[in-house]
């Protein structure tokens, strides 16, 4: 039971922002282009930093291992060092696979054992899983939380409201060129966000960047790097990555696993309702 009740603990932080898998693809998420969005450094301490909703990439297939690592000084000092890693999996039909393994975090800290972590979505039969190795069960997701038209609709959002920060000049951006990352050639682009002395409290400015290097040929993030002196340094980064057709049964939820709805509310508490971050919520406002 303790067990299950880590897994659960662990599924209502990731659900919160992973409603939908097409995890690495197309334009950035909100938090790798601002310094903050919606997913937060919670979900890139989590290992999903590079999450978000958007349009199916298909046709571009590849493996790769994905570590996201957040380090942290504190005024006495001390350092905090988190890092998640996870393989990451898309198939020419533009379905995704992320196992990612957490070790040493809030409850996992406690249980002295690592925990993995499944999530399949598939946008062919619009249906996405997290599977609980564990029980030997497949949790699934309701589906408006992956469909394309929600999809669209916040990527809308979240396109706009960037937008709209570079036009009043809160958001810098400046061209990088390109580089090649990890065999992969990349535009990089670096934004810089400057917070005004007293906007929350602040005596002094702060500055806070983010610098993404995005592979257009495959339409995903191979890397980033985001400094906030607030949050520390989280980077980003897709290594071991392999451009062949994965194999077609991990998109599949195993035969021997036992398939069951999701249980988790929303915050507005009804049963199914899309979690905090969901495409019918608009994106908080930044500070």
């Amino acid at each position: 039971m303790k067990s299950k009740r880590i897994c659960f603990v662990l599924c209502g932080a990731l659900l919160s922002g992973a409603f939908a898998l097409n995890a690495q693809e197309t334009v950035p998420p909100p938090d790798a282009r601002l310094p903050e969005g919606p997913m937060g450094p919670r979900m890139e301490i989590l290992g999903f930093g590079e999450m978000h909703p958007g349009k199916v990439v298909t046709n571009a297939p590849y493996s790769a291992v994905a570590v996201t690592e957040t380090k942290q000084t504190l005024g006495d000092g001390n350092i905090i060092d988190r890092k998640v890693q996870s393989n990451v999996y898309r198939d020419s039909q533009g379905r995704t696979r992320r196992e990612t393994t957490f070790a040493g975090v809030g409850a996992l800290a406690a249980s002295g054992q690592p925990r993995s972590m499944v999530m399949i979505h598939d946008p062919v039969t619009s249906t996405a899983y997290v599977l609980h190795s564990d029980l030997k069960t497949a949790e699934q997701l309701p589906a408006r939380w992956g469909g394309p038209k929600n999809a669209d609709n916040l990527e809308g959002k979240f396109e706009a409201h960037f937008q709209k920060e570079i036009a009043n000049g809160t958001l810098k951006q400046e061209d990088l060129g390109v580089q090649t990352i990890n065999g992969i050639s990349a535009q990089g682009t670096r934004y810089t966000r400057t917070i005004p002395a007293g906007q929350v409290g602040n005596a002094n400015a702060i500055t806070i960047t983010n610098e993404r290097w995005y592979s257009s040929e495959l339409q995903l993030v191979v890397k980033s790097v985001r400094n906030d002196p607030r949050m520390g340094q989280t980077t980003y980064t897709l290594s071991s990555i392999q451009r062949v057709e994965p194999a077609a049964s991990l998109f599949t939820v195993p035969s021997d696993y036992t398939v069951k709805q999701s249980v988790m509310r929303g915050r507005r508490g009804g049963p199914g309702a899309p979690p905090p971050g969901a495409p019918d919520a608009a994106p908080p406002p930044n500070e």
